[in-house]
């Protein structure tokens, strides 16, 4: 069994204090005569903080004997790598703020720490001054060093290393070997991973909470009984290697290392006395109960409406947290946000605790309300509307500081069974995957048909590589193996799924138009994605309708924009009648929005004056209370450009001379009701009740982290000779009740006006 790793927790030894010397300077390489260190006479410098690796941590410096921390404002990377080299690291790979690694004690050394990056000392950097600082500890500031050590950096330069042990990694072990047993892993012996090795945990004084953080560390939501019995007839028949005993755990803890532990002596002989080994049994989450066919354990649920959910992440189990408030979606305010609170949201969506707790719209941003600040959990909560928050307005806090999380997830194995090969780099190439039974597993190709972006969006899942941007049918990728057999064809999925073979496929008979491995399919995957979303509030507010003369409208006859039965118009007499609104489409994904088709093909209409640059950007329907559709408007891209953007983003699409297409994250592309084609020709739709319906990006020719935001519905009424158009909302944007509530307003049985 592979174990699960949570080796990013561990609490290593602080780390390596060190003369330096100001001939450091001008490179991240050390001097070349380690004995000629003076830069830093008199201080010491440590990584410290929980959860980290080794070679990344909270800054702390001693100083006349105290050991203080680093304000994060004004920090820079150049100051990271000043202080990783006073760390004995070679560079900074990056920097963290707002106490990632927790907050420290003592004082506050520095603030507004200003380098340039060259300096051979931290002493050399401008700052306000020793000890002279406005911050609170919740602003300290961490490094992540390069794992890479200076050269002449001895042990001879390390100061106070502490040698305690700690936990790195847990795993269940079952305690039947034999047969092939399904993964994920709920139960077996819990296992520690020493310096030594793999080591079991004495149970005497285990409790159910030892067992709900080893089960949250491991990715499950909760912990269940357990058939003691049959576990202690086993370990009368085994050998076992007792590693740590006296576990005493809250219950909230994040990970086993935070709680109380008690390591066995090496002389010690007699351990665990008249006790077994620890073991834990673990509930399966909702996603991956019905993933495996396992029977689901029931959660306990919040009461009323609340709800909570997560956007923008690139893997399961991470994104921007929303909740649910009052019928309508939400953002999480950063302020005080922390792994207890971050560990209650991944439990109450059926993850494990949390791996790390992200500020400063790290999932990127959301729009609309902000709902909730300051929340502050124990961890014992079931759900986050559970803990103390602080009622938002709209001073406190803005969606730069949406909170997110990444959960601990449960390991399936699922990326062992798929691999790309022939790409340019490890997030792209021609797809296998492995089929057949134990003593018989072959790799193979997949056939390219139908091969779409929502199956490349499974296939980067699985992958362990987030998002699609493109699904490919057709690879000229270098043939760098001997693949050639094709294993599955016909693969529909939903988008979804947490494998491919969750999704529908052709069984043992393959089914393939094109044959050679040109024709199978490849992806380009991406960490990251655009996610587009309709200002629905703007559709209601400038609905209309307007009688347009016939001799008007040439040009959107042209480009397909009225509706069939205008072919046999008498033209140019006689008009159409369209119902306007304006659409502002804004990106909150984490890349930008980019046609699919590059310049090459833009499409010149002389008509409008413009290039298409997608076939197919949004849809307008005019639906029945049923779904049937009564009208139906289209809009090519006429062009995608960023019309306004936040304050702190700049525009980089502008289409005028040609230029390039796109969204900006933070931008949004704004088309009139003035504009031609923006609009849905209703000349022959009866009087009645409607839905109006606009979807972006409806063939998903375009890779987004999140396509369930891209519908958009209003109750639309129409009598013949004015329109309301109300309750506009994207279609995740209300409860399910509401969803409910909305598809049967009153009146909506009956197409007729009374």
């Amino acid at each position: 069994m592979r174990p699960v790793s949570v080796w990013h927790y561990c609490s290593w030894p602080l780390l390596l204090l060190h003369w330096l010397c100001s001939s450091c300077v001008g490179s991240p390489s050390p001097p070349t005569d380690p004995e000629k260190k003076a830069g830093s006479q008199g201080l010491r410098f440590r990584l410290a903080g929980f959860p980290r690796k080794p070679y990344e941590g909270r800054v702390e410096i001693q100083r006349a004997g105290e050991w203080g921390t680093i304000c994060d404002d004004d920090f820079t990377l150049q100051a990271a790598h000043v202080l990783c080299r006073e760390l004995g690291f070679t560079e900074a790979t990056g920097w963290t703020h707002s106490a990632k690694y927790g907050p420290g004690a003592g004082r506050i050394w520095l603030d507004n720490l200003s380098c340039s990056g060259t300096e051979g000392s931290v002493t050399e950097c401008a700052s306000r001054g020793w000890g002279n600082s406005d911050c609170t500890h919740d602003e300290d500031a961490g490094v992540i060093c390069k794992d890479q050590r200076l050269p002449g950096f001895s042990d001879s330069n390390v100061i106070e290393v502490e040698h305690h042990l700690q936990v790195e990694e847990v795993r269940l072990r079952p305690a039947v070997e034999w047969g092939r047993r399904p993964l994920p892993v709920t139960e077996g012996l819990v296992e520690v991973r020493l310096p030594d090795g793999w080591a079991q945990v004495c149970d005497k004084g285990w409790s159910v909470h030892n067992s709900h953080v080893v089960c949250g560390m491991l990715g499950f939501p909760g912990e269940k009984r357990v058939n003691m019995a049959f576990y202690r007839m086993l370990a009368q028949k085994q050998q076992h290697t007792f590693g740590v005993h006296g576990v005493a755990c809250v219950g909230t803890e994040a990970h086993l290392s935070l709680c109380s532990l008690e390591f066995y002596r090496a002389n010690d002989t007699g351990r665990c006395s008249g006790g077994n080994p620890a073991v834990v049994s673990c509930v399966l989450g909702p996603l991956y109960a019905a993933s495996t066919g396992q029977k689901k354990h029931p959660q306990p649920k919040s009461q009323g409406e609340a709800r909570v959910r997560l956007k923008g992440g690139a893997h399961p189990g991470e994104g921007r947290v929303e909740v649910l408030k009052a019928g309508t979606w939400g953002t999480v305010c950063d302020r005080k946000w922390d792994l207890q609170a971050a560990s209650v949201v991944c439990r109450e969506l059926g993850f494990g605790t949390a791996r790390e707790a992200l500020s400063g719209a790290r999932m990127g941003q959301g729009m609309g309300a902000i709902h909730l600040s300051e929340v502050r959990c124990s961890g014992q909560e079931p759900s986050l509307w559970k803990c103390p928050s602080k009622n938002i307005t709209a001073e406190d806090c803005s969606h730069s500081q949406d909170a997110g999380v990444r959960c601990n997830l449960p390991y399936t194995g699922v990326e062992t069974k798929i691999r790309l090969s022939g790409g340019r780099s490890r997030y792209e190439g021609r797809v296998e995957v492995q089929i057949g039974a134990p003593g018989r597993l072959r790799w193979g190709l997949i056939c390219g048909d139908d091969w779409g972006t929502l199956e490349a969006m499974v296939a980067c899942r699985q992958l362990g590589l987030g998002y699609a941007n493109h699904g490919l049918q057709e690879t000229w990728y270098w043939d760098s193996g001997n693949v050639t057999e094709v294993v599955m064809s016909g693969v529909r999925c939903t988008g979804s799924e947490l494998s491919l073979n969750q999704c529908a496929h052709h069984s043992t008979h393959i089914a393939c138009k094109r044959t050679g491995t040109r024709f199978t399919a490849g992806v380009i995957c991406s960490e990251t994605a655009s996610d587009l979303l309709l200002h629905s509030a703007l559709v209601q507010e400038t609905a209309y309708i307007e009688d347009r003369p016939l001799h008007m409208l040439y040009c959107a006859a042209e480009e397909n924009c009225l509706a069939s039965s205008a072919r046999s118009a008498n033209w140019p007499y006689g008009h159409r009648r369209l119902l306007r609104f304006s659409s502002q489409i804004h990106n909150l994904g984490r890349a930008d929005f980019r046609p699919k088709a590059g310049r090459h093909s833009w499409v010149w209409h002389e008509c409008h004056g413009h290039y298409h640059s997608m076939d197919i950007f949004t849809h307008y329907d005019i639906l029945t209370p049923n779904g049937s559709k009564v009208a139906e408007g289209h809009k090519a891209s006429f062009c995608l450009e960023d019309t306004e953007c936040q304050e702190d983003v700049s525009k980089r699409y502008e289409c005028a001379n040609f230029g390039e297409q796109g969204i900006t994250v933070g931008c949004w592309d704004l088309y009139r009701h003035d504009i031609d084609c923006q609009w849905i020709d209703i000349t022959d739709v009866t009087p009645g009740n409607y839905i109006l319906q606009v979807v972006i990006n409806p063939n998903f020719e375009v890779a987004e982290s999140d396509f369930t935001n891209n519908a958009m519905k209003c109750n639309c009424k129409y009598d013949g000779h004015r329109i309301w158009v109300h309750n506009c909302h994207i279609g995740d944007a209300f409860s399910e009740e509401a969803n409910r509530r909305f598809e049967r307003y009153p009146g909506q049985t009956s197409n007729q006006i009374v």
